[in-house]
């Protein structure tokens, strides 16, 4: 378990660097360019580990649900909208925010789901939290 912790406390590091990098590239250029730079580099980086394990790179569609498409159009979206807003709001606002949104999606959608069960109350409450904390630190009065 310790393992996949830390997989995803370092997938938190490269979601953080990425956004910096690409705020960046917007700022010089602007957020739709970072996107397809993200992108088509991303796009060549898993092009090469697929060489290199020897899989197929045949693609075949036929099996593929239409709506796990939107993935893609949501991701290259995620990838624009902050390569927008990190320059006009910073790393940390930037995160902050976007994590609050995970956050209040995940628990919308699992109250769709109705996998939420007994700790509905507690999941609100953390998440009424989370909400407060970031108003509180970033949008108080000086």
């Amino acid at each position: 378990m310790l393992f996949f912790v830390m997989i995803a406390l370092v997938n938190g590091i490269c979601i953080v660097t990425s956004r910096t990098l690409n705020g960046a590239l917007a700022r010089s250029k602007n957020a739709f360019y970072a996107s397809l730079i993200n992108h088509i580099v991303g796009f060549l980086l898993l092009s090469v580990v697929l060489i290199f394990r020897h899989e197929q790179l045949i693609i075949d569609l036929s099996g593929i649900p239409y709506i796990a498409f939107f993935g893609g159009i949501i991701g290259a979206f995620f990838v624009v909208i902050n390569s927008y807003v990190l320059p006009k709001l910073g790393v940390t606002l930037t995160t902050l925010l976007a994590i609050s949104g995970q956050v209040v999606s995940g628990f919308v959608l699992d109250m769709i789901n109705s996998h939420v069960g007994s700790s509905l109350t507690l999941q609100l409450i953390g998440l009424l939290l989370i909400i407060v904390g970031v108003f509180y630190q970033y949008f108080k009065a000086d």
